[in-house]
């Protein structure tokens, strides 16, 4: 996410020399190397004109804090501005207007928006705990109501289908008396995909908006569109009262333009940001956070709440209840935990979201992937149940038979056995206070600021 910005800015921030104070000229050649960054990054020129100007007013003559270095200032003021560029507040889902609160989702052709409903629903259900109803209002895509019928059943959402009707107020109408009458809390209805010469469609959502009045007016964006985004922002907002943006496609941008550039063209916030293709990757937009990432600082806290959600809790209890009475924890208790961190994304998600992937060089960078996590299951895989459960029975031989059983090297199925060692202990840890217990210790600490530097 945002690797190609955030490599740049790392490493300008690195190479900041300055002492004392923060010189026109000392930080002229710096401001001119973060321009270049940010049109790299395919933001827009209004954008970045409006960045640099923030920046260079806080810069230029600035005294150093006391505890900080240059680079370390020069961080905080463009973390500042990099927030105030994403809309400087997080703002959240207003359900409070009507009941069952009406969310209308609309968005480009081939942005995601189909799929970014039942994320919306799954995370509403899920985090929010509503009773969510999803139906779909394309009568030009068949494919489309099919599609987000799956996704449904995928989520664990109701799904509403409205047949044979080719007007879309009369199947929205039927779709909200069928909401009301089941007691839902939100209903999520999602919209023909449109091109920007598509008047005539865009006038039928004009007219749907007027009927439903909806609380929540979304308007998805692929963010590997870059300053395009900005111009569909552009086209949606004057046609609608957009309250909110979705990201989706997060994942695969390297730039980061759509993120800085959307906010300021429409001066709407973004809301979700889309980092997979799961119904669940789905994230709510912390514009801190976001700010932290793209500086390479990390984003802990989103992963602790990862960890909290997508975890397969009935695993964790089930390992904690069983160290609780004296058991240990083995081989097999290992591989469901490794199972688990490819649901959390994989290796290169969770440690994206770490602050020290910032400072590892590209080399060590491309050498971490989820073969790491795939080798380690192969290699218990190719082991016996009574090797799973006494580990300590693995010797000379039965290492090289494991091996050879999972064509890797026996030095290999050393680094395992070291791994699972230290997860071993780690687990003996929170066994005795609980893991909900030592991820709202972390979470405070963050959140105070205690792992950064006073400001």
């Amino acid at each position: 996410m945002f690797e190609s910005l955030s490599n740049r800015l790392s490493k300008i921030i690195h190479n900041i020399n300055t002492r004392g104070v923060l010189t026109e000229d000392s930080l002229q050649k710096v401001l001119s190397e973060v321009r270049i960054a940010l049109l790299e990054a395919d933001v827009t020129l209004p954008v970045v004109r409006t960045f640099m100007d923030n920046v260079k007013a806080q810069a230029i003559g600035s005294v150093i804090r006391k505890g900080l270095t240059p680079s370390q200032e020069f961080v905080r003021i463009v973390h500042g501005a990099l927030v105030q560029s994403m809309g400087g507040q997080d703002l959240s889902l207003n359900l409070s207007k009507n009941i069952p609160s009406i969310l209308l989702v609309v968005g480009f052709q081939g942005a995601g928006k189909t799929t970014t409903c039942a994320k919306i629903a799954k995370y509403l259900s899920v985090k929010e705990k509503k009773k969510v109803l999803l139906s779909s209002v394309d009568i030009y895509r068949p494919s489309g109501i099919r599609q987000l019928e799956i996704l449904s059943n995928i989520a664990g959402i109701d799904f509403l289908k409205v047949e044979d009707d080719k007007n879309v107020i009369n199947m929205a109408s039927y779709v909200l008396r069928k909401a009301k009458s089941g007691c839902y809390d939100v209903v999520l209805i999602d919209t023909v995909g449109c091109l920007l010469t598509d008047l005539d469609l865009i006038s039928e959502i004009v007219d749907l908006s007027s009927f439903l009045d909806p609380a929540e007016i979304l308007l998805v964006v692929d963010a590997m569109l870059g300053q395009e985004s900005a111009k569909i922002a552009s086209f949606f907002s004057s046609k609608l009262s957009l309250s909110g943006v979705v990201l989706t496609k997060i994942d695969g941008d390297s730039r980061g333009g759509a993120a800085l550039s959307t906010y300021h063209t429409i001066n709407k916030s973004i809301k979700f940001i889309g980092t997979g293709e799961k119904v669940s990757d789905l994230e709510p937009f912390y514009v801190n956070r976001m700010a932290s990432r793209i500086l390479g600082m990390g984003d802990v806290l989103s992963l602790i709440e990862d960890i909290e959600h997508k975890v397969e809790s009935v695993h964790v209890r089930h390992t904690l209840s069983k160290l609780n009475k004296g058991g240990v924890f083995d081989l097999s208790d290992f591989l469901n935990h490794l199972k688990q961190m490819r649901d959390l994304g994989g290796v290169d998600q969770i440690l994206s979201k770490l602050p020290i992937m910032g400072s590892v060089s590209d080399t060590v960078k491309s050498k971490i992937d989820d073969k790491i996590l795939m080798n380690m299951e192969v290699i218990i895989s190719s082991m016996t149940i009574e090797e799973r459960k006494y580990p300590n029975i693995i010797d000379g031989s039965r290492k090289r038979r494991i091996a050879s059983g999972s064509g890797v090297s026996v030095q290999s199925v050393n680094v395992l056995l070291k791994r699972f060692g230290e997860v071993k202990s780690v687990m003996s840890k929170i066994s005795k206070n609980g893991l909900s217990k030592v991820l709202d210790v972390v979470k405070n600490k963050l959140s105070s600021g205690f792992f950064q530097n006073k400001v």
